[in-house]
């Protein structure tokens, strides 16, 4: 297997969709359609794998692609999509287009509807086709319950109708047919009874419901309040199928649709075709930012570039956002609600998408880039005149003014370095006083780097808001450092970032790589410093105990407890363990101190 294909196995997505694979002349091989993309591409590289025309296949594999859509009914038809317009030579050999069925309005007098997979060219109307049988069964038994159409193959033209030649049936007597063949029904209304199930087949709803709310009216008004309810149960029907079978609108039709996305070194721009609702052609790409090009910029010169590539001439383009540009001819829309939304979110997915995929392959390939990508970011949105490759973040730990501690802790490159933790206990502070103790700690972390020559961060993280800012500030402000290292807030609740002298905070995103480092800090100082306070407040506990046997000094019960491990078990040992320790003579003090009640 090439290290390519490798990489991008370990970075596949778990969404549904459709991938395909392609030899290393670049020739399509196989599209394949999956509920979780990630977990069906693996299976065909299992060691287990049975068949012969697969391993084959599997062999030929040197890259592939993917497709994210919004549920495994949309991934099947788009894989048919690309079976046709492609003809992949391992899709060629296993499916034909009569694997999927098709709604059929048959081209007749009274029209029957009804499923078929043989596309008979008569003039009929054929809707699909359907990915499942399933979906398409749904649909009919639906609207054969809302309407009542005739499912007899007779010949219903109106001379033979006239002449009497037929007799209602059992379908008529059940009230599942109206009996034209009787002249029952009139023409008149059995057509828009078909129109009406055209619109429910494409998604346009509207028609069948005013037939069904006229008809209820019309029953209502003549006291036939049985009939009446019976249609109400209809429309109900239809109302409740409406609900559950959103699909996309199949009115759109030759659309291109863009979505993009970019972070500080490059955009990935998504492209798909749409026709009658389905997405037929689907590219995504990635794009190395030279300068700092704007996203319009970029997506405008992206725009261009891949309707050439795929010779596209639609009349409409739909955009996540507006572009200072204009194609002659050609309606730019960026769309604010709707089905056409609904697309455009999801091209802007597969974007995000194909971004995290290729992060995640430099992560592993060349983690030097990776990281110099977060510190560019980092630098940006922090208004910072360095990278942060050193970063340092400092927490305040103490109860109710108890044994105070205060954590410092180092990131370099994004990364912990524990070497250089260190924890500072108060000199200067009595009880319980955050911003003295800021202050103080600032003040002996930075006078110290400066009298031993190492080296300074380039930020500088305080878990807290505006006034422990502040007391950190007036520290380097003393040492002669304000301006020369950048230093921020950060306050828990809404993940504010404070600036120094500015009132208004700054808000990431909550996806921004540049949020989640900054928090990494802050929680590893919170950590670091609860695990030292703690530790504090039980030799503090075990000392003012000990502390009370006489003759006992501070080194005896030092080692005591590097032994023994806490005052129960101090207090648990035979005399022989005690004098073992400490000697005959402060063993025995110890042993008789907890034993002589």
């Amino acid at each position: 297997m090439n290290p390519n294909l490798e990489l991008q196995l370990k970075t596949l997505p778990s969404d549904p969709g459709v991938y395909r694979y392609y030899d290393k002349n670049g020739q399509l091989l196989y599209v394949g359609k999956a509920k979780n993309i990630k977990k069906r591409v693996l299976s065909y590289f299992n060691k287990n794998l049975s068949g012969y025309r697969t391993r084959i296949m599997v062999g030929k594999i040197h890259r592939l692609e993917t497709t994210i859509v919004p549920s495994e009914y949309d991934a099947l038809l788009l894989e048919n999509n690309l079976i046709k317009e492609h003809q992949p030579f391992y899709n060629v050999m296993m499916k034909d287009d009569k694997t999927y069925p098709w709604i059929c309005i048959k081209n007749e007098d009274f029209p029957r509807i009804f499923l078929t997979r043989t596309i008979i060219k008569d003039g009929s109307e054929y809707y699909g086709p359907y990915a499942k049988v399933r979906p398409a069964k749904i649909l009919l038994d639906t609207i054969k319950h809302i309407y009542k159409l005739r499912t007899c193959n007779l010949n219903l033209a109106p001379e033979k109708i006239a002449e009497g030649k037929y007799k209602v049936c059992l379908e008529y007597h059940i009230k599942n047919c109206k009996g034209p063949c009787e002249q029952l029904e009139s023409k008149e209304d059995y057509d828009k009874k078909i129109e009406a199930i055209r619109g429910i087949i494409k998604g346009d709803f509207r028609l069948a419901k005013n037939y069904l709310v006229d008809e209820m009216t019309f029953y209502a008004s003549n006291l036939e309040f049985e009939n009446a309810q019976m249609v109400k149960e209809r429309l109900d029907l239809l109302e409740d199928y409406q609900a559950k079978h959103t699909v996309v609108n199949p009115s759109i039709n030759d659309v291109d649709v863009f979505g993009m996305t970019s972070d500080e070194t490059a955009a990935y721009v998504n492209y798909f075709k749409i026709q009658n609702g389905n997405i037929i052609q689907s590219y995504t790409t990635e794009i190395k930012k030279i300068i700092e090009e704007t996203d319009e910029e970029i997506l405008e010169e992206a725009l261009i570039e891949i309707r050439r590539k795929f010779n596209s001439d639609s009349r409409e383009i739909l955009l996540p956002f507006h572009l200072n540009f204009e194609i002659p001819g050609v309606k730019l829309i960026v769309p604010k609600v709707g089905d056409k939304k609904r697309i455009v979110e999801l091209s802007e997915k597969n974007a995000k998408e194909y971004r995290l995929e290729k992060l995640k392959q430099v992560q592993i390939v060349d983690p030097e880039r990776h990281t110099k990508r977060i510190m560019a970011e980092m630098q940006k949105l922090l208004r910072m005149p360095a990278e942060p490759r050193h970063i340092e973040g400092f927490d305040n730990s103490n109860i109710q003014g108890t044994n105070p501690v205060s954590a410092c802790v180092v990131f370099k490159d994004g990364k912990p370095s524990k070497a250089d933790y260190r924890i500072f206990h108060p000199k200067t502070v009595d009880g319980p006083n955050d911003f003295a103790t800021m202050e103080e700690v600032i003040y002996r972390r930075y006078k110290r780097l400066l009298d031993e020559g190492e080296p300074l961060p380039q930020l500088i993280l305080i878990d807290g808001g505006k006034g422990q800012l502040s007391s950190a500030v007036k520290s380097l402000k003393l040492l002669g450092l304000y301006g020369k290292i950048t230093i921020i807030g950060i306050a828990k609740r809404l993940e504010e970032i404070f600036f120094p002298e500015d009132s208004i905070p700054l808000y990431l995103d909550k996806k921004s790589e540049t949020l989640k480092i900054l928090q990494r800090v802050r929680d590893e100082a919170h950590r670091f410093g609860v695990k030292h306070h703690r530790t504090r407040r039980k030799n503090s506990t075990i000392k003012t105990e000990l502390e009370e046997i006489p003759g006992v000094g501070e080194k005896s019960i030092e080692l005591l407890f590097s032994k023994l491990k806490s005052v129960k078990r101090i207090k648990e040992a035979p005399i022989e363990i005690l004098e073992e320790i400490l000697g005959k003579s402060k063993g025995k003090i110890v042993w008789e101190y907890f034993n002589s009640n």
